[in-house]
């Protein structure tokens, strides 16, 4: 199991980096070797069900996640934090990820932590895939946040 958390600061305003976290075909244009499909219809919300199919033919698997938490910047509180957690339902990759945006001077700071498993991985390669996990997702991170 691997166990991540990754913090960015972004000149972002919480709402559009929220936005950007959470518009799920985009995290295709930043990891590679991924599509991804969202299987029900917009708006994201509770509920919101999508597949994300890493690889390449028979090498690719797919990771389909649900959201379970959706709580959006809301205008109303601007000093809570957004927050969306995503609860991993595959075969494969099991575990959850969650989302934060706070507010952070003229722009936000994003939590993003994640708990990945990989099915029949014996322990043994929770350090390494810890550190690849971390590389991957930290440079997902920075792509979402830096793109235009």
């Amino acid at each position: 199991m691997a166990l991540i958390r990754i913090e960015r600061v972004t000149p972002h305003s919480p709402a559009e980096a929220w936005h950007r976290l959470t518009d799920w075909k985009r995290h295709a244009d930043v990891v590679p070797m991924t599509r991804v499909t969202v299987t029900t219809p917009p708006p994201t919300r509770e509920g919101t069900l999508f597949v994300a199919r890493t690889g390449i033919g028979p090498a690719a698997f797919d990771d389909p996640m649900e959201v379970t938490l959706w709580q959006p910047p809301d205008p109303a509180a601007p000093d809570r934090p957004a927050r969306c957690r995503l609860e991993k339902r595959g075969t494969f990759v099991t575990g959850w990820a969650e989302f934060e945006v706070h507010p952070s001077g003229a722009g936000s700071r994003v939590v993003w932590l994640e708990e990945l498993r990989v099915r029949w991985l014996p322990p043994f390669f929770d350090p390494p895939l810890t550190a690849s996990a971390r590389l991957l997702f930290g440079r997902a991170a920075d792509g979402l946040l830096r793109r235009p």
